[in-house]
């Protein structure tokens, strides 16, 4: 059985700015050194954290992982932002590219989040977030016309966030190699799955 590795409560309890330092210093480790290589006791030090400290706040070092990759898939998850009722397909259109292309610059511009984006999506710790996010879109596609309502709700939002993470796969495989992902591309496949009779 799977097991959810979380911050035992206490971490939850420590100041914003102290959690927020602990996290940043692990995320670096993680991402230089790889989330199964990198060593957790250089982790606690850098962070000024002794070892029977970090017992009070994680239970072991995946829950620190864990703990880490959320952030990350959070401040994706803002970086896209919450999905707005479009006027048209045309602006249904641009608000996929506007999002796309705001991932693809935080990702360009933060080492770390670029290494450990694959890691969230192999660990699916990104939680109801994008769920939230695609169910939005295919109600407001469905509403103007681009997205098809022919299909069980559910199934289309199912398929639709399976592809979503292939892309994602692809795009930061792209952006890892120095290569400009684009969201077109992306854009037309989703789309052949969206429109009525594709």
């Amino acid at each position: 059985m799977y097991h959810r590795y979380m911050p035992l409560p206490r971490f939850s309890r420590l100041p914003e700015a102290k959690r927020a330092a602990i996290l940043t210093v692990a995320a670096r480790h993680f991402a230089t050194d790889g989330p199964e290589t990198a060593s957790y006791n250089a982790i606690l030090a850098e962070a000024g954290i002794s070892k029977a400290s970090a017992y009070q706040y994680f239970d072991s070092r995946a829950d620190l992982l864990e703990a880490v990759l959320h952030e990350v898939a959070g401040d994706l998850l803002g970086v896209l932002g919450v999905w707005r009722p479009s006027r048209d397909a045309a602006d249904f259109a641009e608000q996929w590219r506007a999002g796309a292309t705001r991932l693809a610059e935080a990702l360009r511009g933060d080492e770390v989040l670029l290494a450990l984006a694959p890691h969230c999506l192999a660990r699916g710790v990104s939680g109801e977030g994008p769920r939230v996010w695609m169910t939005a879109l295919i109600a407001d596609g469905q509403r103007i016309g681009v997205v098809r309502d022919d299909l069980d709700t559910g199934l289309l939002i199912d398929v639709s966030l399976a592809v979503l993470t292939e892309i994602d796969r692809w795009a930061l495989a792209e952006l890892a190699a120095g290569r400009e992902p684009d969201p077109d591309a992306a854009y037309a496949l989703l789309d052949s799955l969206w429109r009525k009779g594709a």
